[in-house]
């Protein structure tokens, strides 16, 4: 059975369902941040838990395929030796599923800080959605929102 579960999950497989994976989180973040099922589920270490998971078996498998782990301390060295390692299908799984995890983790960041400040909802389904596609400009967003909502402008926290 182990066996049939690990042909399974081929590169693929594991990119598709890390995908659709995160959905159902994003939809509680966007369309039902106050729920007790979004505190519960999508907020808590609950969808981490899961990508991480995920994250060590790709680990494994590219292991188990001779992935050469000592080249990935190349990407400090330029722009073209990171070109090199996204040629790598389980280099680029793993980075796709740690940008999946951060963004999540900072959508539901985003939502335990709006309710501090008693955001609009729907007003804070903007930067949610573009957090969840492009991460960095979405929390730009968000920052520019919470100014008005804190009523200062606080670069630290």
């Amino acid at each position: 059975m182990i066996e049939q579960i690990y042909s399974y999950f081929t590169i693929e497989t594991l990119y598709f369902w890390i995908n659709i994976g995160v959905l159902p989180f994003w939809l509680l973040i966007i369309f039902f941040p106050q729920s007790h099922l979004c505190r519960y589920l999508a907020t808590s270490i609950f969808p981490i838990f899961l990508l991480s998971g995920a994250y060590i078996f790709i680990l494994y498998k590219a292991y188990l395929g001779s992935f050469n782990f000592e080249n990935n301390f190349s990407l400090y060295l330029g722009i073209n030796y990171i070109s090199e390692l996204f040629q790598d299908d389980y280099y680029l799984l793993m980075f796709w599923t740690h940008f999946v995890s951060i963004n999540l983790f900072i959508g539901g960041w985003m939502i335990n800080d709006a309710q501090k400040f008693s955001m609009n909802k729907i007003l804070l389904a903007f930067p949610l959605i573009i957090t969840y596609l492009i991460g960095p400009i979405g929390i730009f967003i968000y920052w520019v929102i919470k100014i008005f909502y804190a009523k200062n402008l606080n670069l630290h926290k």
